[in-house]
């Protein structure tokens, strides 16, 4: 089976807003413009792959059924658009958990790359055709340790710290204008415009 090419998402931030430690559907709702973004993308020939680190299980915060539940509201929701997901990955370890269960050193969490290589098992994706999308540093990090090819911030969650916009190969205020961006660029060009500038055309191959 040949690999393909996917966009890895974070959840809170980037898909949905993040009021911190999210898991009551009655809190949800679409980063603007973040649902037709996908669909776009999916359109487009992209898999669509969402990993989330989902600390407050290991907090005590709520419970796998709240976070089930969770993710099949959002599943939910992008049906309507159109829009189905080929996975969504979560991790719920911390080292110091709460919850005795899940209280594990692991290379899952995100700035690890486990979710992003455990996709790319399953799903047969091309890790240097891909892209990840995230809106805290850790999802870079994941993404170069998994081998992704270009990792993306966006502004549409929690505020960045200092520096971290020069470690993104290119930052967006959101999904949407990150997948404007994407979807006009040069397919052949090795880079992406930054802070949501538009792709200069003399600069195409």
């Amino acid at each position: 089976m040949s690999q393909q090419r996917a966009v890895f998402l974070d959840r809170d931030g980037v898909v949905n807003v993040d009021h911190g430690y999210v898991h009551k559907i009655e809190q949800f709702r679409f980063i603007a413009g973040s649902d037709i973004a996908m669909a776009r993308l999916q359109a487009a020939g992209w898999r669509l792959v969402v990993v989330t680190n989902q600390s407050g299980l290991a907090r005590g915060l709520y419970s796998i059924d709240d976070y089930e539940r969770f993710t099949a509201h959002l599943r939910q929701q992008l049906t309507a658009v159109g829009v189905r997901l080929d996975a969504v990955l979560h991790c719920p370890h911390l080292p110091d958990a709460t919850v005795g269960t899940y209280r594990l050193a692991c290379n899952c969490r995100k700035p690890g790359p486990g979710m992003l290589l455990q996709a790319a098992r399953e799903l047969s994706l091309d890790m240097g055709a891909s892209v990840i999308v995230g809106d805290r540093l850790s999802d870079v990090l994941a993404g170069r340790a998994a081998g992704v090819r270009h990792c993306v911030l966006v502004k549409s969650g929690v505020a960045l710290e200092p520096g971290d916009e020069q470690r993104a190969d290119a930052v967006y205020d959101n999904l949407a204008a990150f997948t404007d961006a994407w979807l006009s660029r040069d397919p052949h060009s090795a880079s992406l415009p930054r802070d949501g500038a538009p792709i200069d055309p003399a600069a195409r191959g």
